[in-house]
């Protein structure tokens, strides 16, 4: 059996998971990529993120208060479907885009861990320190929930004060004016598409609120619990969200912000710190990816542990001692690993978006389809969710795969393989029971 603790994880620890994921990949890696697509219009994008955000989170408390598990996703699916081709591969698409979001967060980290040295760094040093920061978070994930919940409860407190104060010392320095430079003001000629396609990549950065629907049953009175510590770590993530964009965009032109995406957070710190300011924003970003990368590979080996003892996805254990969990975390850890090294930011957040998205419309059609009744949902509200996320996936595919073909077709190969790897699988146990 997996090695689960009913009630072991508190509200505060819950929320500590939820903001551990969110503050991380999410603004440090993400603001720059969303500047780029959106221009001078960027900050408005993660109040629309935030809003979609919302409708989905929706689905997700309505069934965790119905089947709290610690098997989240991956049984809310079999709620919906059943032990169905589609239940196993929407599960796994969800299991491999927090997987590709650790690899992104993990080379977040290597990126910002270089601004502190002058000069300009090997490129290969990135993904050498973002593989340093999973196997440093597997060492941790083994440690038990206790310690996991307390490192990422004081983690996520620190990051979140130090973020807000560098955040409002950059307002400050603007004078408080949602003025933006005056080179701000050629790049205001962005399609529609761009826009919807920009509030995909901050669904992205929303999208840690399923870490704690995937602890499910081990939070403190889960169907209480689960929907406030959703609510609470959305709400906190947005508002540090948009103090930060607004720093960002009062203190930096577009061009600044996509010249330096990949760490645009250190340069906006400048104005008001200067160099001091690089050197505290790259510490708190060190703190926030790694605290982001703990809670996911916490989540994800859960989700995948419940998936095996539920009989929808095959499991090998290569000789190695312990439980079904421990087996998941070394194969999260391992596969981010490897995206951490093949890929850049930009196609990871790409994949990542696009994987995410097909996983929640699946939840969505679900819960409409199936369970409204059961889990007393509003099938107004379900149905919103399902339809915003398919204009969001809309757009973005459609953008990238006029920039990015690759990234289209590497993803949507994925979805294929997942689906007929499922169906196979699934067919040979059924002939075999």
């Amino acid at each position: 059996m997996a090695d689960y603790k009913k009630q072991s994880i508190s509200l505060t620890g819950a929320v500590g998971l939820g903001t551990g994921v969110m503050i991380s990949a999410g603004i440090f890696a993400l603001l720059g990529q969303v500047a780029e697509l959106a221009g001078a219009g960027f900050p408005l994008i993660f109040i629309a993120g935030s809003i979609v955000t919302a409708f989905s989170a929706y689905s997700y408390v309505k069934m965790s208060q119905q089947y709290p598990s610690a098997g989240g996703i991956g049984m809310f699916l079999m709620k919906a479907y059943g032990k169905s081709t589609i239940t196993a591969s929407a599960a796994l698409l969800m299991a491999f885009s927090m997987i590709i979001n650790q690899s992104l967060v993990a080379r977040t980290f290597g990126t910002y861990t270089l601004q502190l040295f002058n000069g300009s760094q090997a490129d290969w040093l990135v993904p050498i320190l973002g593989v340093g920061l999973l196997l440093f978070s597997f060492l941790v994930n083994i440690s038990g929930n206790a310690f996991i919940q307390s490192f990422t409860s004081i983690a996520s407190l620190i990051k979140i004060i130090g973020l807000t104060v560098i955040a409002s010392a950059g307002i400050w320095v603007a004078d408080f004016t949602f003025t933006p430079p005056e080179s701000n003001e050629g790049s205001l000629t962005v399609s529609m598409e761009n826009y919807i396609a920009a509030t995909a990549l901050t669904i992205l950065a929303f999208k840690g609120f399923t870490t704690i629907t995937n602890s499910g049953s081990e939070i403190t009175k889960p169907r209480k619990n689960v929907g406030r510590a959703i609510l609470i770590s959305i709400l906190i993530s947005l508002v540090v969200y948009m103090l930060l964009s607004w720093a960002v965009f009062t203190n930096l032109s577009v061009s600044e912000i996509i010249s330096s995406k990949d760490y645009a957070l250190a340069e906006a710190a400048k104005p008001a710190f200067g160099d001091t300011g690089l050197w505290i924003t790259v510490i708190i970003a060190i703190i926030a990816t790694i605290t982001g990368i703990i809670a996911s590979v916490f989540a994800v080996s859960r989700m995948l542990a419940m998936l095996t003892e539920m009989k929808l996805i095959p499991h090998k254990h290569f000789g190695m001692p312990g439980s079904v969990q421990k087996h998941t975390l070394v194969y999260t850890v391992v596969f981010a690993l490897v995206l951490t090294i093949s890929f850049d930011l930009s196609r990871i957040a790409s994949m990542g978006a696009i994987l995410y998205l097909v996983m929640d419309m699946t939840i969505h059609w679900g819960v409409f389809k199936h369970l409204r009744k059961k889990v007393n949902a509003n099938p107004f509200i379900v149905m919103g969710a399902f339809i915003l996320d398919g204009i969001v996936l809309s757009a973005f595919l459609w953008v990238k795969i006029k920039s990015d073909l690759l990234v289209v077709t590497v993803a949507i190969l994925l979805i294929i393989v997942t689906f007929i790897g499922e169906k196979l699988f699934l067919k040979r146990t059924s002939e075999n029971s």
